[in-house]
């Protein structure tokens, strides 16, 4: 085990998987292999969506519209969502059988009502920082992995951010599920891949490692 590198895993919850708020298609075959990979990592870090009632990004926060629309907001566009992972909720609940008792850190985020979140460092604002970057800095990691859901939003954004941080970044892709809507997955891999993030499989890294 590297203590440099850390596995950050994202939003494995209850409302992303299949019958939850906001499922992502096949969400919860993540979950065996988020278990197994967190095995092989020292440090790993979980994040977890944080809404209060009433979120901006809540379709229902605005009337007339309906969830998946597309809004313009003070800091920029912004995909309206079914409510889902309200703070204290089932919904908001870690997936029961996400077994990762080691995990050193979690990371709550989209918890101001005012401001969405799909990064584990940085708000949808550009401007508040979740303070993860500075975590994993002082404890000497460099390296990022990431798994977990979605592939097209929540990993890739942080993915994306981890980079302009300065970390060396590897999106563990068989390890990730994505929602896909209108082409977010093609556009978050472009992303990704332009920022300079590698992507490998489960089997890859466990025969690095």
């Amino acid at each position: 085990m590297d203590a440099r590198q850390v596995l950050l895993i994202v939003d494995v919850q209850n409302d992303f998987m299949p019958g939850g708020a906001l499922a992502v298609p096949r969400g919860d075959e993540v979950v065996p292999l988020v278990n197994a990979l967190a095995r092989r990592f020292a440090n790993v870090v979980l994040t977890q969506d944080w809404h209060p009632p009433g979120h901006i990004s809540f379709a229902s926060s605005h009337r007339g519209r309906q969830p998946f629309e597309r809004i313009e907001l003070e800091y920029g566009a912004q995909i309206l969502w079914p409510d889902h992972c309200v703070q204290g909720t089932a919904g908001a609940a870690f997936h029961r059988d996400l077994s990762v008792p080691h995990a050193q850190l979690v990371v709550r985020k989209g918890y101001h009502p005012k401001v969405d979140s799909y990064s584990a460092f940085v708000e949808a604002d550009g401007r508040h920082r979740t303070g993860l970057a500075g975590y994993l800095r002082e404890r000497g990691m460099s390296h990022v992995y990431l798994c977990g859901l979605a592939t097209d939003f929540c990993v890739a954004w942080s993915s994306v951010d981890a980079r302009q941080a300065g970390f060396d970044v590897t999106v563990i892709e068989d390890a990730c599920r994505g929602i896909d809507t209108e082409g977010s997955l093609e556009a978050a891999w472009r992303d990704m891949a332009r920022a300079g993030v590698a992507r490998c499989s489960s089997a890859e890294l466990a025969n690095d490692r």
